[in-house]
């Protein structure tokens, strides 16, 4: 069996345009030449990829298990193309990461910082979500990075088991929330307050729900469930509702004096946060310049400790690992 780029860019694009002449257009070809190239590529794979229809082609089961391959070889190729022109000055190179809330907070604007005051020619794009959005972008080559809570391997996305750190999650309110005038309160005192949180399933809710069940304790009730760290930290700092965030999470928030963690009897409730890639193919060039820099950051992000709440036990702090 033998295919070369060409051949899959056609199929490819039959693929998404749906028709043998819509992709003829597309592509600048005449039917009769686009139709010669896939009959070349069938009698090269020993089968039919597409069936004939009047609403358009139509994939065979050989098609569908050739279109993934097909797809990943290109991406592939586009990458090779992009990092041989960003080294011969042709363009920029480009860093495409994502990340869950709390580290797109704080983590990620000092590694971003770090890596384009070393590489100014280096462009950057960011997409902030919960895992199964990151994870999905990884997989669709969306992003080439991942930095998530750790545990979230499978069988196309690796952790980067020398790139993690930790920090620790707080029940956080607003800071004239009632419970702010008492010096401690127990974490079963929280089960009687309107929650808002992220959607079970996501990396905040299972992380809550672990500490509340090691203190003997049932999840507590969500009132309103968003994937938005931003509707989440304003039902927070506005709206008399407690949540359950990091400490990079709400740093900037509670500097303004806006949000700040409850002072919860020994509460201690550390995560560690990972870097994660694709298990096939290679990491971009610019994709290792921001994971080197995350490197660096995670061996000193003791030092990036914000000032202490009033209560010790419940100070925002991020230690490396």
């Amino acid at each position: 069996m033998s295919f070369n780029l060409q051949q899959l860019e056609m199929f490819c694009a039959i693929v998404g345009a749906g028709s043998l002449g819509r992709a003829a257009h597309v592509l600048g070809l005449t039917q009769p030449a686009l139709s010669r190239a896939i009959k070349r590529l069938e009698e090269s794979v020993g089968g039919i990829l597409f069936e004939r229809h009047t609403t358009g082609m139509h994939l065979t089961q050989l098609g569908q298990a050739l279109l993934p391959h097909a797809l990943s070889l290109q991406r592939e190729a586009k990458q090779a193309r992009d990092e041989l022109d960003a080294l011969r000055g042709l363009s920029k190179g480009v860093i495409k990461v994502g990340a869950v809330g709390s580290i797109a907070s704080l983590v990620l604007p000092l590694a971003v910082a770090g890596v384009l005051e070393k590489w100014p020619n280096l462009r950057v794009e960011i997409i902030e979500g919960v895992w199964d959005r990151l994870a999905e972008g990884l997989l669709t080559h969306e992003i080439d990075l991942a930095l998530g809570t750790s545990g979230m391997e499978t069988d196309g996305v690796a952790a980067i088991a020398d790139c993690c750190w930790t920090d620790l999650s707080y029940v956080v309110a607003g800071n004239d929330h009632p419970l702010r005038g008492k010096d401690k309160i127990t974490l079963a005192e929280t089960l009687e307050l309107r929650w808002a949180l992220t959607p079970a399933g996501t990396g905040p809710y299972l992380h809550l729900k672990e500490t509340f069940a090691k203190a003997g304790l049932p999840m507590p009730e969500i009132a309103v469930e968003s994937r938005s760290v931003t509707v989440l930290k304003s039902l927070v700092a506005r709206c008399g509702f407690v949540g359950w965030m990091s400490g990079p999470m709400f740093d900037t928030e509670r500097k303004a004096g806006l949000i700040d963690a409850l002072p919860v009897e020994g509460l201690k409730a550390p995560r560690t946060l990972m870097a994660f890639r694709r298990r096939q193919g290679i990491l971009p060039t610019p994709a290792t310049r921001l994971l080197d820099e995350l490197r660096n950051l995670a061996g000193s992000l003791q030092s990036f400790s914000p000032h202490p709440s009033s209560a010790d036990n419940v100070s925002p702090h991020y230690s490396s690992r």
